[in-house]
């Protein structure tokens, strides 16, 4: 592995940003210097799981383990947690994510 899939960085760098926080003070929360957060959300490194649980949990998320059946339900969930204004109109849980 050559990194963390790039989707997955995207939510580690989102999630810093909206704490408003920078490489450097997510590293002092999580003991670890600002280079290697640097080097995780650039995928150059991947961090050891017990590092990896920390870092998304002091982002306030959590890692699942999520059937793949189940996926596409999750992801919508997720989209309409993010935009709740979308969703006035009916549509099922499964529906392809047009912005992805």
């Amino acid at each position: 592995m050559n990194g963390l899939p790039e989707a997955f960085r995207h939510e580690l760098v989102e999630a810093r940003n909206q704490r408003a926080w920078s490489q450097a003070e997510l590293g002092e929360k999580l003991g670890l210097p600002q280079a290697h957060i640097s080097r995780i959300e650039a995928g150059k490194s991947v961090p050891r799981f017990n590092t990896l649980l920390d870092l998304v949990r002091v982002l306030d998320r959590d890692l699942l383990l999520v059937p793949r059946t189940l996926v596409p339900v999750v992801q919508a969930l997720i989209r309409d947690h993010r935009n709740p204004d979308a969703g006035e109109g009916e549509r099922p849980l499964y529906a392809e994510d047009e912005t992805e």
